[in-house]
């Protein structure tokens, strides 16, 4: 691995409160020495970072990569080069691939394409059932043997109970987190938030009683043991009080917002586009509102781009015929820091959304900066203005709801491992 010494850049480290400007030295994929101006280091390579950051690499806690099952629309190789360029280092894939992620020998498929990718680094996570079907447990011990550090209901959520208080029990022993979707199933049959937008529209809604009665349940389930549980893309201010009540009795409880539910709203699809066709949907600016004071209250720890590449085909046609989902690793990290500027997060807590809280849900080594820790690294230049067009979107999806937005930083450099997988003369 080449040794690399980064200089003269503003580190930031969320975790500890680093702040300085100074220098990195990386080694065989390690950081060796962090601050202060460095002299006693030969490098391989220098990167210049003055009026740059540099920060821990971001992890995205929910990315699907379209890979095995729907290559036609992304690929593991065409999105974790995309999430290199974004600043992310590790991209979290849900285990709804097809086949599902519930044996170790589709986990081992996955984790060997993405070695040979050389992007961002995949985590991939193991099924809380055999197919999602919510029937018979998955082998949680192969599963995290094979590489998962966490289960999940893939989007998908167990209907009956008494599975689901047993696959959190399951999960408990082999001190995996459960990663579930807070949805009743049953009344999320719409394509748009419940109200007077999907009304005028003439769109089925989906109420936010969907979320609630769903998320109401999963609560009595976990609050009844010991698992540590995740309630992945809370969409409604309902849920987010629901949640808020619950976590002065249960610790062991966390929770994630997608970046696209904290800037748009349903009033976004009033021309009928179906870049803003979303699962959850988009929901009115109250809601928003309301998800931005739980991000900032802590009530929800971590942000994440809920990556859903689609083909043409599939955003091709009447809105609630269409396929639910955006492409959003491309917008993640500017988005954040968008949340900086309209001082709903300090930057440190910002970073912390999608580096170091992701990394403490799942147990990963990196989201942090220390001496000894792995160099997964980006470095930012946050003053480089462009704008999000089908052009500039790395990824294969291209359905974006924030094209022909204007963002004002991105990434130089990114190195996973110690490894620079993104640098200026790729982009």
């Amino acid at each position: 691995m080449s040794r690399i010494l980064i200089r003269n850049g503003r580190l930031l480290d969320p975790e500890s409160g680093l702040d300085e400007v100074g220098d990195i030295a990386i080694a065989d994929g390690r950081i060796v020495q962090l601050g202060g101006r460095i002299d006693d280091f030969t490098p391989e390579k220098s990167v210049d970072a003055t009026g740059r950051w540099v920060i821990p690499g971001l992890i995205d806690l929910s990315a699907r990569l379209r890979e095995p099952g729907a290559t036609r629309k992304a690929d593991i190789a065409s999105e974790s080069h995309a999430a290199a360029a974004a600043g992310i280092t590790t991209l979290v894939m849900p285990p709804d691939t097809h086949p599902v992620m519930d044996s170790p020998s589709v986990v081992e498929q996955v984790t060997h394409r993405a070695d040979h990718a050389a992007g961002a680094r995949v985590v991939p996570l193991g099924a809380l059932t055999v197919g999602l079907a919510g029937e018979q447990l998955s082998g949680m011990a192969g599963l995290a043997a094979a590489g998962c550090p966490a289960v999940a209901d893939g989007g998908r959520p167990i209907q009956d109970s008494l599975v689901l208080q047993r696959a959190l029990d399951y999960a408990c022993t082999f001190s995996l987190p459960a990663l579930l979707t807070p949805v009743d199933p049953c009344l999320a049959t719409g394509c748009l938030n419940e109200g007077p937008t999907a009304t005028r529209l003439g769109l089925p809604g989906i109420p936010a009683a969907a979320e609630t009665a769903g998320l109401g349940r999963q609560l009595a389930v976990a609050s009844a043991g010991r698992a540590r549980v995740h309630f992945g893309r809370l969409s409604s201010a309902e849920g987010a009080r629901l949640l808020t009540s619950e976590l002065g009795e249960n610790r062991h409880l966390t929770a994630d917002a997608a970046i696209h539910q904290l800037f748009l709203t349903d009033q976004d699809a009033m021309e009928y586009d179906s870049r803003f066709h979303l699962d959850p949907p988009l929901r009115d600016i109250v809601d928003r509102q309301a998800l931005r004071q739980a991000v900032a209250d802590r009530v929800i720890r971590i942000i994440c781009s809920d990556h859903q590449p689609h083909d043409q085909d599939a955003k091709d046609g009447p809105f609630a015929s269409t396929s639910p989902g955006a492409s959003g690793i491309d917008t993640l990290l500017p988005l954040v820091l968008r949340l900086v500027e309209d001082e709903v997060l300090s930057l440190p807590r910002a970073l912390a959304t999608v580096t170091v809280e992701p990394a403490r849900l799942l147990g990963l080594e990196g989201g942090r900066m220390a001496v000894g820790g792995a160099a997964d690294l980006a470095v930012i230049d946050p003053v480089s203005p462009w704008f999000c067009t089908r052009e500039t979107l790395r990824s294969r999806g291209h359905n974006s709801p924030f094209l022909g937005w204007e963002f004002s930083a991105r990434a130089t450099h990114t190195l996973v491992a110690g490894r620079l997988v993104h640098r200026p003369d790729e982009a």
